[in-house]
């Protein structure tokens, strides 16, 4: 049996609140239902599917471990830019060399308030930000 899709990532935070609005205002996801787990944290939502789960813990492990980014597929790449700019956040603007087959699309990387890095992925026919 092959795999269909991926289904989501885990985030482990010592404030799932923070995180929580960092993801809803930085990528738009919508904070909803989660299972009644013993332990803190929060499920967030791009349309009905829960793609984030974040959890809170009082130590948080080092490093990105074994998972060094999460990327997106985005739209409208001067938008997140000035997102980026307004909130003072460091980004890394980038587009994927010649010779394959996402020759030019652009990579918007950053970090979260927890140090997960977060890259989104826009069409190499979109118009990059002012100054690109």
């Amino acid at each position: 049996m092959p795999i269909e899709r991926m289904d989501h990532f885990t985030i482990v935070t010592k404030d799932a609140a923070a995180t929580e609005k960092f993801y809803r205002e930085m990528l738009g996801f919508v904070p909803g239902p989660r299972p009644s787990f013993a332990f803190p944290g929060t499920w967030l939502y791009l349309g009905d599917r829960a793609v984030l789960h974040v959890v809170q813990k009082s130590e948080v492990p080092s490093g990105s471990g074994v998972l060094d980014h999460m990327a997106f597929w985005g739209t409208n790449l001067p938008s997140y830019v000035a997102k980026l700019k307004a909130r003072g956040l460091p980004y890394d603007l980038r587009r994927v060399p010649d010779g394959g087959a996402a020759s030019g699309v652009w990579q918007l990387f950053f970090f979260d308030p927890n140090n997960a890095r977060v890259e989104i992925d826009f069409a190499a026919s979109e118009i990059g930000p002012t100054g690109s």
